[in-house]
Order: structure tokens, then sequence, then C-alpha cells
């Protein structure tokens, strides 16, 4: 079921869509005329208009500048953007878009680090029919919309602890996993992140098998934990599961490699790929 966010219970990018046919109309222009005038192709845009698809926030700049909207549309995006989502992460998904800390442990690239190339080679199958790409599409689009969140302003303090088995398992072609460690080269340089690596010399840890770890804590000092894996994921705030988990994620940063030693290790590994 899509997000309901009004009173009238529309899903958010029905908003969005009614907002983008409302502009529209008020500039008089038609679809052919907007296609023309923006580039984007019309069938495309009707399907904007109509809810049917979820486009990339780079589209939404582009129609506030054409509409002289301010960030309207961008704003109604970002809710949007959550029905591409199964309900089982959208609570996660509004603790983390306000969060100012955030620890994270993953076995694999996280989602907030994954380039566009990356991601839909991640998300995609070697079955991957037509109508499979579109939602694909939708959920890289989505994917590449949370990665809003290390950059806005205040910006989160964010760490990552990524197992080593994410950086010798490429799960992508060389020019694309090439783009993707260069791209978390230059993340972990960010002034609010920092990105740790868990090495197989750390051995069996308390998260070996078990998917993957969150922690939010918000500008009022409440905290959830998040965890991930096959079964689903699961979202706790009860104090003594967060502060477990917290215990958790301190034993996993401990294993892992210094934030120095780490981007030294990342460097290595694009080295080796290169070569």
């Amino acid at each position: 079921m899509a997000e309901r966010v009004d009173g009238l219970g529309e899903s958010g990018r029905a908003v969005l869509g009614r907002t983008l046919r409302f502009l529209r109309e008020k500039e008089g222009k038609s679809l052919g005329q907007l296609a023309d005038e923006s580039g984007y192709d019309k069938s495309y845009l009707s399907r904007l208009e109509s809810g049917e698809r979820l486009s990339k926030v780079t589209v939404m700049e582009d129609l506030d500048s054409y509409y002289g909207a301010g960030d309207l549309l961008v704003s109604l995006w970002k809710v949007a953007r959550i029905d591409a989502f199964k309900d089982k992460y959208r609570d996660f998904m509004r603790l983390e878009s306000t969060a100012r800390v955030m620890h994270k442990y993953t076995p694999n690239v996280p989602g907030l680090m994954q380039t566009e190339d990356f991601a839909r080679e991640v998300l995609s199958g070697p079955q991957t029919t037509e109508l499979d790409h579109e939602a694909v599409e939708e959920q890289v689009a989505a994917r590449l919309g949370r990665q809003l969140l290390l950059s806005k302003r205040p910006a989160p303090n964010v760490r990552f602890v990524m197992d080593e088995l994410a950086f010798r398992r490429p799960s992508a072609g060389a020019a694309t996993w090439e783009s993707q460690l260069t791209h978390i080269e230059a993340v972990a340089r960010w002034p609010n992140v920092v990105v740790q690596v868990l090495p197989f010399a750390a051995g069996i840890h308390d998260f070996m098998g078990k998917g993957s770890l969150t922690l939010l804590w918000q500008l009022d000092g409440s905290s959830v934990a998040y965890t991930e894996g096959d079964s689903g994921g699961l979202l706790m705030d009860d104090p003594g599961d967060v502060l477990h988990h917290r215990l958790s994620y301190d034993r996993l940063r401990d294993l892992a490699l210094s934030p120095s030693e780490s981007l030294t290790f990342i460097r290595d590994v694009l080295e080796e790929h290169r070569s």
C-alpha cells in the first residue's frame, strides 16, 4: 500500500503528480509543449503526472527551475520516493532522514555509498523484463535520493564499518566497480563521514551472517537500532535492545581497521583492481 501523506489518503507519488499537472496547466502548457521545452519525453512526463513513475531528483530540480517553483517539486519528491520502498523500510527511512548521528555496519557496499551504475547492476538480474526494468529504475532513483542525507545541512555524523567482503566480491562490471571504489574512497574523506574496514583477519564477530546493523540518534537524544537480513528488517526503540546493539557495534568498530588504515586499504584495493 502506498504511504498516506495527507487527509485525502493520497500517496506521495500521487500528490507529486497532481502538483506537476497543476503547474503545467497553470502555465497553459500542453504535455507536448512541456516536452519540447524541457527536453523530456512526452510519455515520460505523462507518467510522472499520473503517478505511475518516480523520476530521479535531478528531473524535479529541472522542473522546479522551469516553473520557478523554488524547491517545491524536490520537497514533494523526497516524500514520494518513500513509495518505492516496501512498508517495512518506511519507518526506518523517516528516522534516518532526521538522524544527527548514524552508525552503520554492512557486509556489502551500503546503499548510501553506491554509485548509480553500481546500484543498477546490483538491483538488476539476468532475467529482468521490461516491467522489471522500470521497477529497478525507481529503486535506483530512490536509493540515490537517500544519499542526499549525507550532504544535507546540518550534515549528520556518519560512521560506516564495512566488511572486507564488500571489497573482495565486486558485484558489477570492471568499469562500474572501479568507479564504485573511487566513490567510496572519496566519501571516506568527507568531514562528516568515517569509513572503517572490518578485515577478514578480525575473525568471527557478533554480526557474522546476520546482515546489516544501523544505529540512529536524533537531536533530542532518542535512538533506535535497525537490523536487516535475508528474513527482513527489524526496527527497535526499546532502550535495552538499542544498548545491546550499540555494544555489538562497538565491538565491530574495535575490530576494524582505523580510519586512516581503512583509507589505505581502499586505495590498495583500487590499485589492485586497476592493475
